[in-house]
């Protein structure tokens, strides 16, 4: 039966192989200290934090995320560590929450490795508080327990390290936040709030493979001009019965709670519910429901293959993670049972050893076999439903190859996101999801020419690899300019050296591009000046609620900037700008799309290390360098590419270029 404590109270803990849960609505950052006797923190190397996450018996996650899953082995722990403490912090410098007050009660668990949950704590309480001291496992007389604490700090991360006898407490709060700032500028943005009937529904009977979430709460209405990702929901799911420390976020065990499901937008309070998404035929016994494109909730076919595909990606983000914790389990449980076997000098010669070593290999092999045969179902199913996904999807969700494009019209509003390119893992390389970003964009992104981008392009000839990148962003901002309705989308391009025309031709030729590109310094400050011009004039009419006091001659319409070669081209007053346009311009409809090796910029120093952690990096090869939102998979991007010989780019800014003239664009 779970303990569910409150401040102050304590419970005896039955194991000492424990997985600790948070979940918190909002990223926070998560570490753990270890103490003596006395509670004291003897150094550096007993904090586990996002750059340092590991520990002997301690492992926390690398980057900021609403949930965590923090795996502890007690038994395992350096000499001498008596007591374990789970820390809090709200990350700083992201444009995210700055005390928990503002945030909901975080929820902290802790877990046997079966998933039977043991005690739980809701941190209430807290208002200013930045970073909070959750709870502690202490060992007292040989026997370990766990304390719901929830004690806040004002003075953030490096008040409470302080308060743990910790030197230098505020150069390591500094380290820790870098490490957290890095992992987020590398992360995929997590979906926006789904409707509150939950993440995903399925329609199968009494089948393994299918997951169930607890519904977060209903979203508050859309501000024009914030970031609707900012925030995200929290996920609640149950795990796989392969044993294995913490895993990090496995599939569960879900069941749907019958009876019809209602797909009243919340958004849309008063207008009929649509019509329910297509269903699965029934399964047969024992065997699990075929897989239906567009059956997640929604308002719309578009929003339900939406979220459809972001549950898929969760899904095989929790998958793999359950895996590799259950291997890595095995591995350590195989070692621990060889070093007990082996400390004992009558088994180091003779058969005893070898039985030894046998037997635990034997066990490692058939938990690895177990976590695996896991692994596939789960696999199969998610392979299954890609195939059903992909030929269902839009154009903005497909990928060039799709037969959809062929018969594309340019719409009349722009659809809920756009396709950027595939993710997989090195488990399955063929089950690739697609990576959808929000519309309208809510980052920048920067397709990285250099030659350090990923094994594939350091083997590749620098002007090869300079071409490519210009082509994948010509390639997107096509695909942006098909997506949009007609004149609600300008592209403008800066080619200071001219070096791009050949890859700039299909844009060109189509004549879709708002002037030509601009070259020279010259054209190069103009065009920066235009753009800023637009910025300012924007926040102002919202700051002070004149929208109709804009110029007339002011394209209200999204802009995007695309930049080739950076910084060539650029003196210090344009590398200003760009910053500025990066930071401040999505908010009011100006978006970047740059072209650029940062080693080339690598004069600039770290003034410009807040431009590329602005920036989505992708990689016109493939590069294992994105992150999920929710466990920190590094997962390998496969840029979007035309089929060889076809010719559906140009049919496509053909048809951009006839539907603005139709329209009198």
């Amino acid at each position: 039966m779970t303990a569910e404590l409150v401040r102050g109270q304590n419970h005896t803990l039955p194991q000492t192989r424990l997985e600790i849960r948070v979940s918190a609505g909002t990223p926070v950052v998560a570490g753990a200290t270890l103490g003596d006797e006395r509670g004291t923190v003897r150094g550096i190397e007993w904090i586990a934090h996002p750059g340092s996450p590991q520990l002997p018996g301690l492992e926390v996650s690398q980057q900021a995320a609403a949930e965590h899953r923090l795996a502890v082995d007690l038994e395992a722990l350096p000499t001498g560590a008596h007591r374990v403490t789970v820390l809090l912090a709200l990350p700083v410098g992201v444009g995210g929450p700055v005390r928990f007050g503002a945030v909901p009660a975080p929820f902290v668990a802790l877990t046997g490795l079966d998933g039977t949950e043991i005690a739980s704590f809701t941190l209430t309480g807290l208002d200013a508080e930045s970073a909070v001291n959750a709870l502690e496992l202490y060992r007292r007389q040989g026997v370990w327990k766990v304390r719901a604490v929830g004690q806040g700090y004002a003075g953030g991360l490096a008040a409470m390290l302080a308060d743990q006898g910790v030197t230098e407490p505020a150069a390591l709060a500094g380290t820790i936040q870098e490490a957290v700032t890095r992992g987020l500028a590398r992360s995929v943005a997590p979906p926006p709030p789904r409707t509150p009937e939950g993440d995903r529904v399925r329609h199968a009977t009494g089948s393994a493979d299918h997951r169930a979430t607890a519904p977060p709460p209903a979203p508050e209405p859309p501000e024009p001009l914030t970031d609707p990702a900012a925030t995200g929901p929290a996920h609640t799911t149950q795990p796989h019965t392969t044993p294995g420390p913490a895993a990090a976020g496995p599939s569960a065990v879900g069941t749907s709670a019958g009876g019809p499901i209602d797909y009243a937008h919340p958004r849309r309070q008063h207008a009929a519910p649509p019509s329910p998404p297509p269903t699965a035929p029934p399964a047969q016994p024992g065997q699990p429901a075929q897989p239906v494109a567009g059956d997640a909730t929604g308002w719309s076919m578009d929003e339900r293959l939406y979220n459809q595909i972001w549950g898929m990606f969760e899904d095989l983000a929790r998958a793999v993670a359950a895996y590799r914790s259950a291997v890595d389990f095995a591995e350590s449980r195989m070692d621990q049972e060889l070093d007990r076997a082996l400390s004992d000098p009558r088994n180091r010669i003779g058969g005893a050893g070898d039985r030894a070593r046998e037997a635990a290999r034997a066990q490692r092999d058939e938990l690895t076999s177990r976590a695996r045969e896991a692994l596939d179902r789960d696999l199969a199913q998610l392979a299954a439903e890609a195939a059903v996904v992909e030929p269902a999807l839009p154009a903005a969700y497909a990928g060039w190859g799709n037969p959809v494009w062929h018969a594309h019209r340019i719409p009349m509003e722009i659809p809920m996101a756009l396709r950027i390119g595939d993710l997989h893992l090195p488990e399955r390389t063929d089950l690739r999801i697609p990576l959808l970003v929000r519309l309208p964009l809510e980052r920048g992104i920067w397709v990285d020419s250099g030659r350090a981008a990923s094994e594939a392009a350091a083997l590749m000839d620098t002007d090869r690899l300079r071409r490519l990148a210009m082509e994948t962003a010509v390639a997107h901002a096509a695909r942006l300019l098909a997506v949009y309705p007609p004149g609600e989308f300008a592209v403008h391009v800066i080619d200071p050296a001219g070096s791009a025309a050949g890859p700039l031709a299909p844009l060109v030729e189509a004549g879709v591009l708002a002037g030509p590109p601009a070259a020279g310094p010259g054209g190069v400050a103009s065009v920066l000046a235009h753009l800023t011009r637009r910025v300012d004039l924007v926040q102002m009419a919202v700051r002070a609620r004149a929208a109709d006091s804009l110029p007339p001659d002011l394209d209200t319409g999204e802009q995007l900037l695309v930049v080739n070669d950076f910084p060539h081209g650029f003196d210090d007053r344009a590398v200003t700008q760009l910053r500025y346009l990066a930071d401040e311009g999505p908010t009011v409809g100006v978006h970047l799309l740059m072209v650029a090796d940062r080693e080339e910029a690598s004069a600039y120093g770290p003034v410009l290390d807040p431009l590329w952690r602005s920036l989505l990096r992708i990689t016109p090869v493939a590069d294992s360098h994105l992150a999920d939102p929710w466990v920190g998979h590094a997962w390998t991007y496969e840029p979007l590419t035309v089929p060889p010989g076809s010719r559906v780019l140009e049919q496509v800014l053909a048809a951009v270029a006839e539907a603005r003239r139709a329209a009198g664009r």
